[in-house]
């Protein structure tokens, strides 16, 4: 009787993996055959290239991993506060074959592993060992971040990053320009940055802050629209950290005294992800806010970003229209330009030309013309508008309404018969109308060309493995008026809990509370009596309008988000 041979017994393993994956809803049979074909020519096992290719995440394939081999799965809390071996084994061999012993017991010490099939890697730490070794299977990004805290980079030999060759502040001396870029190229400061960005992305982070105080290099992650601290480098690096990010994205790291803006574009475990840079100097050393653009997680689609069916009903009226303005409106980080894209996605088809102004263009939509503003070299907003008129487009998206000049060129677009679609910074739909007002627009072209406004914010979602639900107190209920909401004899209200699914915070991803003022008559006539926002407010309201408040109470009640999260957004409205 034959045995089988090593290929033979990964060729079953990877099959049994494959089927098991697709069993739980994890992977489809498609995601499994590009693959196979991606293999085919690489070379590399689907274990690795599954979770490269984004089509199952690191935390699953090694769930799957550890269920096919029955091993144990461990986790950071597993990871030791100090390291083990560590005069006898390289942070680098390490992190190359992704390994990390955690413990020791009667059966022999536990190795944390990527690939618990990596017999190499697995022979070298029973030599160290000396000893049998009981492998567990480790997500590989928090494998590499207990690598990186327990065997942390120390001063090196002559030519290599150390303590003394990153220091800057000090000594109170400039680090040389070509001895910035040699130190920034090295493989610890690269790993630092990499390593930095890939938690963001896998933490779903919309920005990366990167902010230098006089004795600490803070990082910081906005994750669902709340700044939270991170794992910050070590100080000495920041002067290097920040000029590899300015080599990456080919900004000039000699320049420290005025800001700069650049984009970054790459893949991040087989994601591609666009990345856009801003630097300013600050007292203390030049600040990085890094924009992450997941061009493939973003959800263009109504349902998904949380709009209700009234309001979504109420919109699709004024974007189906053939001509006139539909402006959306809310402040910095509030998904204007998210719902302007998606409403683009929603209008393009083959019997429509639409044409986009942009700065910057976030994200590439197929089948629609997308046009970079470019101050320098003098393509303004208003002169971009002035040529694409020429273009005969249907549809045109300018993304903001900045000033009279660019009000006046969209008003006289929407009367010569093109739909116009753009965002102005106000707190709600009415102040929208004042805006423009109040910014020289024509009140007579305004009740011609305006079809409506849609405000919105974004309330954090109660993640759904913890929301707890319970009984609102009555007080409470009297106070935020809740009956009128609700026919509910007992009227329930949600809170976050955390768990592992939500990193403890109690919360997962976003929804838009959004209210849509249409423009109707008695909107007109105020509008021609230049009313001020309250009186317009309360008219719509009248015609039927909901608030971005009540949309927001309405999610609370229904368990989509907390009252507390409801208030904090729409505070200001």
């Amino acid at each position: 009787m034959s045995m089988q041979s090593p290929t033979d017994k990964q060729a079953d393993f990877e099959q049994t993996l494959g089927k098991s994956l697709i069993e739980d809803g994890k992977l489809d049979a498609a995601g499994l055959e590009r693959a196979k074909r991606v293999r085919a020519d690489t070379g590399e096992r689907l274990s690795v290239l599954l979770p490269k290719l984004g089509l199952v995440s690191e935390r699953d394939m090694a769930a799957a991993i550890a269920a096919q081999l029955d091993l144990q799965i461990v986790g950071p809390a597993d990871f030791p506060d100090e390291p083990l071996f560590k005069d006898k084994l390289s942070p680098r061999f390490l992190r190359e074959a992704q390994i990390l012993p955690i413990g020791q017991d009667s059966e022999g010490l536990q190795v944390a592993m990527a690939d618990p099939l990596n017999r190499f890697a697995a022979d070298a730490l029973r030599l160290v060992a000396g000893g049998q070794i009981v492998p567990c299977v480790a997500v590989p990004g928090e494998l590499e971040a207990a690598i990186d805290r327990l065997y942390a980079v120390k001063p090196g030999p002559a030519g290599e990053p150390g303590e003394a060759d990153l220091e800057e502040g000090d000594q109170g001396v400039e680090l040389d320009v070509e001895r910035l870029r040699d130190l920034a190229s090295e493989a610890p400061v690269i790993r630092l940055v990499n390593q930095t960005i890939t938690k963001a992305v896998e933490a779903r982070a919309s920005d990366i802050h990167i902010e230098p105080f006089e004795n600490t290099l803070r990082v910081r992650f906005r994750i669902d629209g709340v700044l939270r601290e991170v794992d910050s480098p070590p100080n000495r690096f920041r002067a290097a950290i920040v000029s590899r990010v300015k080599i990456m994205a080919k900004l000039n790291i000699a320049e420290r005294r005025l800001p700069q803006d650049g984009r970054i574009k790459l893949a991040i475990r087989g994601t591609p992800i666009d990345l856009r840079i801003s630097t300013i100097p600050t007292m203390h050393g030049e600040g990085v806010v890094m924009r992450v653009l997941d061009r493939q997680g973003v959800a263009l689609d109504f349902a998904t970003l949380g709009v209700s069916d009234y309001a979504l009903e109420t919109l699709i009226k004024i974007l189906e229209r053939p001509h006139g303005i539909v402006l959306v409106t809310g402040p910095t980080g509030s998904g204007k330009t998210t719902s302007l894209y998606t409403s683009l996605v929603r209008l393009n088809s083959p019997d429509k030309k639409i044409l986009t102004v942009e700065d910057p263009i976030e994200y590439q939509l197929d089948g629609i013309n997308q046009i970079q503003v470019q101050p320098g070299i003098g393509l303004t907003f208003a002169n971009v508008l002035r040529s694409i008129l020429r273009q005969d487009p249907d549809i045109v998206m300018i993304g903001e309404i900045r000033d009279v000049e660019t009000a006046e060129i969209a008003i006289q677009a929407a009367l010569t018969g093109h739909l116009v679609l753009s965002t102005l910074h106000t707190n709600d739909a009415a102040g929208t109308i004042s805006r423009l007002l109040d910014m020289g627009a024509e009140d007579y072209l305004l009740t011609t060309t305006l079809n409506g406004v849609a405000a919105q914010r974004l309330v954090r979602n109660l993640c759904r493995h913890c929301k707890a639900r319970a009984v609102a107190l009555p007080e409470l209920v009297e106070q935020l008026n809740l009956r009128r909401h609700t026919r509910e004899p007992e009227i329930h209200l949600y809170r976050p809990v955390g768990c592992e699914h939500c990193n403890g915070t109690g919360f997962f991803g976003r929804s838009a509370l959004i209210e849509v003022l249409v423009v109707t008559d008695p909107i007109r006539r105020l509008i021609l009596k230049r009313a001020d926002s309250m009186d317009l407010h309360r008219a719509a309201v009248e015609e039927g309008m909901r608030t971005m408040y009540d949309d927001g109470m309405q999610k609370a009640l229904a368990g989509i988000t907390t009252v507390e999260e409801v208030l904090r957004v729409t505070r200001d409205v």
